[in-house]
């Protein structure tokens, strides 16, 4: 009988020596990858009334929020580059949803701002996380536990990075 099939090493979770480490479904990353596609699907069906895409729901959730942005910080909240946000920002302004203009106090920056329409899209987009919710199959406290687990993960591979 293998020290591995006694009742005590039961109770204990495997060693990384004990998996094997290259499988597929043993990866963190693909795990939360793959959570992360299926809430790209969900994402879309709840926000196809609003048209706005994902990151498009993001950026309007920090102005929501937190009122006028610079560029600078939307990017840093949302974890996005310039590159990145600066034609997602461009298509939001195009909808009539934002405005973008150099601040008075800085050329350098631009700060991005709700207009009307996009002032009035928070209404509609109030039911969208109550759909998400119930998709996830997960209560409110699973919901925030996870919240709160994925939180250390980020801190602790932006420690690491």
């Amino acid at each position: 009988m293998s020290s591995s099939s006694t009742p005590a090493a039961a109770s204990h979770p495997p060693l990384a020596s004990d998996v094997d480490l290259l499988r597929l479904d043993h990866q963190v990353c693909f795990s939360l990858h793959a959570a992360s596609r299926a809430f790209g699907g969900v994402y879309r069906d709840a926000l196809k009334d609003l048209g706005l895409t994902y990151p498009q729901y993001l950026v309007m959730l920090v102005l929501w929020e937190h009122g006028p942005q610079p560029v600078k910080v939307i990017g840093e909240r949302l974890r996005l580059d310039s590159g990145t946000l600066s034609p997602l920002l461009k298509r939001l302004e195009t909808a009539g949803l934002v405005t973008r203009e150099r601040s008075a106090e800085d050329e350098r920056s631009v700060v991005v701002r709700l207009t009307e329409e996009g002032s009035d899209l928070r209404e509609r987009a109030l039911p969208v996380p109550l759909k998400i919710l119930s998709a996830t199959g997960l209560s409110v406290p699973e919901v925030l536990a996870l919240q709160q687990l994925l939180g250390r993960i980020t801190n602790a591979l932006d420690q690491a990075h």
